[in-house]
Order: structure tokens, then C-alpha cells, then sequence
């Protein structure tokens, strides 16, 4: 193996699962709530500065809206799918989602279909994992969805889909439209106005570098979500339902306000220090051809992409292979489903999964050596 002094070991590459390391300085802005006596922002009885609606500010900058009050504040990408699907009042509709979804999506789209609230259809992907645009529009005309819910870029493979096409035609035909951006929110320009996108449900961990239990769900404006959790607000505690204002409406229960305070945090970090796309491309582009060089089963994917790469190591079960590199070589990555059941079927990883590498703005160039070093070891072992 070559000299790896420069390597930082352990080498971590399981970003789409969330990013490490987070933004420089977040872990004392964290810190730094657990040495203040509480209060409760939106709550009667404090003057302080509302961190949430100074995280609510700058995500809503990051989508490019002028009105925060549309962004739901989540503990996570889960929640604020399940807030989406469940409250938008589905009663007998045809719900279409596509083969490349989370269960995130899938799960709560299921639980409907099992109690007869929906009829759901699932759209096919190809070999890359991009949704098939002929079957997307034939099943649209064909069962005129009242939601569909789409992810714009795969966790598995890093495929990303065209989504302004996808979704305005989607809306051209009377569909609500959902958007799962949790693999891509961070990376790509987000523009509300420009995407055809009804809601958009997002986590906080992953590509905007900040802490677990964080997330949010954009809905835009004329779009009625019903609550799905319902409780204490702080303020209209006469009314028996919960307020009429957003996000208030969607918003019970006391928040996580240090985590939402690592997420401003990491927000205000991204802005003053853009990554570059071109050095993770570069990154990413190399692992790839270096895994396929050194013999493993690479899903190849061509065109627009995240930071992912899947393979398989033939003779290796997933499980061992994960357990060996963490183990014995430091190189932290996701073996399995990556909770993304259907995909594997479309791109020939059935019915295990697969080994995926997620890099980040972080990720060192001597980090990606030593791992297709590694892998080299691997692929030639006698085990």
C-alpha cells in the first residue's frame, strides 16, 4: 500500500448519510445554549433574539422565497415528508412516486395504500437510477395523480433527476407536487420560483453541514398541509385546534433550538465560504474510474450527479466488506439498501444492495488513494 502519512485516518466517505466533519465552530455555537438560562423563541416572555426565525431567514434564502413564514421547521427530512403526505388530504386519489424513493417516502405512501386512503403507483428508473420521463408522463395522463412525490437526486447512485421538467409536467396536469431534496439541498441552486415543486421537504445533517434533528418542509403559498402532530405553541393556547398561521400551524411542541442553532450556523458558514462542486465532481469522477480499474462492480452514472459512488466487490459479502474497512482500515462508508429498496432492482444490485463512498467538500484527494488502495487489497485477498 502506498505511504499514507497524509491520509487522515479514519477516512470518512458515508456523507449522503450525514456529512462529517460539520462546519468549522458548530459545536460551540451548540455548546454555547447549554450555558444560557432557556427561553422559548415565539413563546410570550422573551425579548431574545428568535434563532429560529433567523434560521427560517436564511433558509428561505437558500430556496430564494422572500416570505419565511412558508418554511415549516422539521426534526428531519422524515418528518417533514410524513407532514406533507399525510396532511395534504388524500381521500381515494391515485399518489405516484417513482422506484429510486426513500423510505421516507415509500413508508408513509404505503401506510396509506394499506388503509385505502390511495391508490399508488411506482414509476420505474433506469440502469443509473434517473426516473424513465416516457413512464413518469404516461402514468401522469393515465391516472391523474392529486400528489406526486419525486426525489431530485438518488442516494444510491447520485443519479439526479431533471426536475423542472419532470415536476412541470407534473403540474401542468393538476398534480400537487413534492419534493424530496434531502441529497440535494447544499449542493445545487434551489430556486422556488423556478421549480414546479408544491412542497419541498428537506434535512439539515446531510450537504448543509448541520447537526441531527434538523430539517424543514417548504410549502408554498395557496397550498392547505393539515396538521398531522398537534399540541402547545406557546401562544392562541384558547383555541382547541392549532392556530391558523404558518408555520405556527405546523410547528407544536418545544423545539430544538440548539440544533437549529448549529444549522444557522452552518448556513452563515456555507454563505461566506461557497464549496466547489468542481473539486467534488473531480473527486468523485476519480474514485469511480479508480474502483472500476481496481475490479469492482461500479454503477456508472453519466450526466448531472451527486458525490456517490455504489459497487460491488465481487466474492465479498456487503456486510463483511463494510465490517473490514471500518475495522481494519479506518474507511467509514454504507453498506446494504441505503433505505432505497426499489432502485436496486433497476440497477442490478438486487437484493442485497450495495457498497456506497459519499464524499464531501472536505474530502482530501489523499483520502481517495488510500482508499482505492485499499479496495485494491480487497478485490486480490484470499479470503
Amino acid at each position: 500500500m502506498k505511504n499514507t502519512k497524509n491520509c487522515n485516518i479514519p477516512v470518512y466517505l458515508n456523507n449522503a448519510a450525514t456529512s462529517f466533519p460539520k462546519s468549522p465552530g458548530i459545536g460551540e455555537e451548540v455548546a454555547a445554549f447549554f450555558k444560557k438560562i432557556p427561553k422559548h423563541p415565539g413563546r410570550a416572555g422573551t425579548t431574545s433574539e428568535d434563532t429560529l426565525s433567523l434560521c427560517r431567514k436564511e433558509l428561505a434564502h437558500l430556496l430564494k422565497t422572500e416570505d419565511p413564514s412558508r418554511l415549516v421547521l422539521c426534526k428531519n427530512a422524515t418528518e417533514a415528508l410524513n407532514i406533507a403526505v399525510l396532511g395534504i388530504g388524500l381521500k381515494g386519489e391515485v399518489v405516484i412516486t417513482t422506484a429510486m424513493e426513500h423510505n421516507s417516502v415509500l413508508r408513509p405512501l404505503y401506510l396509506l395504500e394499506k388503509k385505502g386512503v390511495i391508490r399508488l403507483e411506482i414509476v420505474p428508473c433506469d440502469a443509473e437510477g434517473r426516473v424513465i420521463k416516457e413512464q413518469w408522463e404516461k402514468r401522469i395522463d393515465e391516472f391523474s395523480p392529486k400528489l406526486v412525490v419525486l426525489n431530485q437526486a438518488s442516494n444510491v447512485t447520485g443519479a439526479v433527476n431533471n426536475i423542472e421538467e419532470l415536476l412541470k409536467y407534473a403540474k401542468e396536469k393538476e398534480s400537487i407536487t413534492l419534493l424530496d431534496a434531502s441529497q440535494s439541498i447544499g449542493l445545487f441552486d434551489m430556486d422556488v420560483s423556478r421549480i414546479a415543486a408544491d412542497m419541498i421537504a428537506f434535512t439539515g445533517h446531510k450537504y448543509l453541514l448541520g447537526p441531527s434533528g434538523t430539517g424543514g418542509l417548504y410549502i408554498k403559498e395557496g397550498i392547505e398541509v393539515e396538521p398531522v402532530f398537534v399540541g402547545g405553541t406557546g401562544i392562541r393556547s384558547d383555541l382547541k385546534e392549532m392556530p391558523p398561521e404558518m408555520p405556527l400551524r405546523l410547528e407544536p411542541g418545544t423545539p430544538p433550538v440548539p440544533a437549529f442553532a448549529g444549522l444557522l450556523h452552518s448556513l452563515k458558514w456555507q454563505k461566506e465560504n461557497p464549496v466547489s462542486l468542481e473539486k467534488m465532481a473531480n473527486l468523485t469522477r476519480d474514485l469511480e474510474q479508480g474502483l472500476i480499474k481496481k475490479g469492482t462492480e461500479v454503477i456508472e452514472v453519466a450526466g448531472e450527479r451527486t458525490f456517490i459512488v455504489s459497487c460491488r466487490l465481487p466474492g465479498w459479502d456487503l456486510k463483511e466488506v463494510g465490517y473490514v474497512l471500518e475495522r481494519s482500515f479506518g474507511i467509514i462508508c454504507r453498506t446494504g439498501l441505503h433505505c432505497a429498496p426499489l432502485i436496486h432492482e433497476y440497477i442490478g444490485t438486487a437484493p442485497a444492495g450495495s457498497i456506497r463512498f459519499s464524499i464531501s467538500r472536505f474530502t482530501t484527494r489523499e483520502e481517495i488513494d488510500y482508499t482505492l488502495d485499499v479496495i485494491g487489497e480487497l478485490v486480490n485477498a484470499d479470503h
